[in-house]
C-alpha cells in the first residue's frame, strides 16, 4: 500500500506531513476531481507520473505505458487495481493547481538541502518559456524558477502570465523561501530598484547583471577604471562543446551608484572557444551586489555568477535535450506547468540522491519498474 510506502520514509500518508517525506507532500495538494466516481487517490496518481518521469517519459501517453507495465510490485504497493490510461493522466493532471503543487515540492527540497553551518544558500532565479504549449496566436507557456545552485535543485516555479512579465512575479516565486542570508542571483531583466529593495528588506543579499536596460548604472559600470583594478580571479570550464575562461574584476562602490543596496561592482570577461570550429569569442559582463567586500571575495563572486548560468545548464537545458521539453505539445488548462513540474521533481530527485548524468539516471531508471520507487524513498530519507 501507499502508506507502507510513505512509512518507509517518514510518516504514513493522511497524517500531517513532515518536509522530508515527497509521498505525503503529495497528500498536500487538493484533489480537483469530484469524490464520487474517483478509482485511483491523487497521491497514488502523482506517484506513478513521477516515477515515469524518473523512467524518462516525456508526455501522458508515455506516462500511462510505463504504469502499464510497471507490474504488480510496483502497482501492488501503491495498491492499484486498475492501472489509470492516458486520459486520466491527462484529465487529472490538466486541471490540478499547478502552483499549490509546486509550493508544496519547493517548500519539500528547500527543506532536504538547509545549508548547514557557514554555509550560504545561493538560488539562481530565471525564466523559460515551453514551445510546445504555443497554440495557435496564443504563446507558449512561461515560467519562473528558481534553483539552488549548490544542490542543482527546484526550490520555486511559478507561472507568468501572457499579460505581465517575469520582474513582479519575481516576488511571488521567492515569497515562501526563507530568504534571511540567501544569496539571489537573476539576469539584467530583474536588475530593478523595487526588485533589490524587496530582496534586502527580507534579508537577502542579490548579485544582478546589468545591460542596457538600465542605461544610467550600465554607463557608471563600464566607466569604472577597471584598468586599474588588478584581476583577481579566473576560471576556466569545458562543456557543450567548448572551452570557456573567465576573469572576474571586482570594486568597491559604496557611494555614486544610486542603486539601491549596492556595494560592490563586477566585471566578468568571458572567451570561448568551439572545440569544433575553433572559433572564439569575448564577452563583458557588468554586475552590482549587496554583498560586502568582507563577506563576498572576488573568488566567491565568480563562483555566484557561473553558479547563476547553471539554472541553464543544469536545469533549461536537461528539460531541453534529455526530455524534449519543447516538442511537449500539451496545452490544455495547466498540463504543461504540471508537467514541468513533474521534469522538475525528477530532476531534484536525481540530484539529491547523487545523479550526475540525468540522461544515465532516466535510462538506468527505466530497465527496472522499481527503480523509481527505490530512489524516491532514497530521496526522502
Amino acid at each position: 500500500m501507499l502508506d507502507q510506502l510513505a512509512a518507509a520514509s517518514g510518516p504514513a500518508v493522511g497524517r500531517k506531513a513532515t518536509p522530508a517525506d515527497l509521498l505525503a507532500v503529495f497528500e498536500q495538494v487538493t484533489d480537483p476531481r469530484k469524490p464520487r466516481g474517483r478509482r485511483h487517490r491523487l497521491p497514488v496518481l502523482l506517484t506513478l507520473a513521477t516515477c515515469a518521469v524518473l523512467a524518462g517519459a516525456r508526455s501522458f501517453t508515455a506516462i500511462a505505458e510505463w504504469a502499464a507495465d510497471a507490474g504488480e510490485q510496483v502497482t501492488g504497493l501503491l495498491g492499484i487495481v486498475r492501472v489509470p490510461d492516458a486520459s486520466t493522466f491527462r484529465r487529472v493532471l490538466a486541471r490540478l493547481d499547478a502552483d499549490a503543487l509546486d509550493t508544496a515540492l519547493g517548500a519539500w527540497a528547500a527543506a532536504r538541502t538547509t545549508p548547514g553551518q557557514g554555509e550560504q544558500r545561493r538560488v539562481a532565479v530565471d525564466g523559460k518559456t515551453l514551445r510546445g504549449s504555443r497554440n495557435g496566436d496564443a504563446p507558449g507557456r512561461h515560467l519562473l524558477a528558481a534553483l539552488d545552485q549548490r544542490h542543482a535543485v527546484v526550490l520555486a516555479q511559478c507561472a507568468v502570465d501572457a499579460k505581465t512579465n517575469e520582474i513582479p512575479k519575481l516576488r511571488d516565486l521567492l515569497a515562501g523561501l526563507d530568504l534571511t542570508d540567501v544569496v539571489v542571483t537573476a539576469d539584467a531583466l530583474h536588475t530593478q530598484d523595487d526588485t533589490a529593495t524587496w530582496l534586502t528588506d527580507r534579508g537577502a543579499h542579490y548579485l544582478l547583471i546589468v545591460k542596457a536596460n538600465q542605461p544610467t548604472l550600465h554607463a557608471q559600470l563600464t566607466a569604472l577604471p577597471w584598468t586599474k583594478v588588478r584581476t583577481t580571479a579566473r576560471t576556466t570550464s569545458r562543456g557543450h562543446g567548448r572551452l570557456e575562461h573567465r576573469t572576474v574584476k571586482t570594486t568597491e562602490v559604496r557611494a555614486g551608484l544610486g542603486f539601491p543596496h549596492a556595494v560592490q561592482a563586477v566585471r566578468i570577461t568571458r572567451r570561448r572557444r568551439s572545440l569544433t570550429s575553433g572559433k572564439s569569442t569575448t564577452e563583458t559582463i557588468h554586475a552590482v551586489t549587496s554583498l560586502p567586500t568582507h563577506q563576498a571575495s572576488p573568488v566567491l563572486l565568480a563562483g555566484l555568477a557561473r553558479g547563476h548560468w547553471a539554472i541553464e545548464n543544469r536545469l533549461h537545458w536537461v528539460r531541453d535535450v534529455t526530455y524534449d521539453e519543447d516538442h511537449h505539445r500539451a496545452r490544455t488548462g495547466n498540463a504543461p506547468q504540471v508537467m514541468a513540474s513533474l521534469r522538475n521533481l525528477a530532476i531534484t530527485i536525481l540530484r539529491l540522491t547523487g545523479t550526475t548524468n540525468i540522461a544515465q539516471a532516466l535510462r538506468h531508471h527505466a530497465r527496472h519498474p522499481e527503480r523509481p520507487l527505490e530512489t524516491i524513498k532514497k530521496a526522502s530519507c
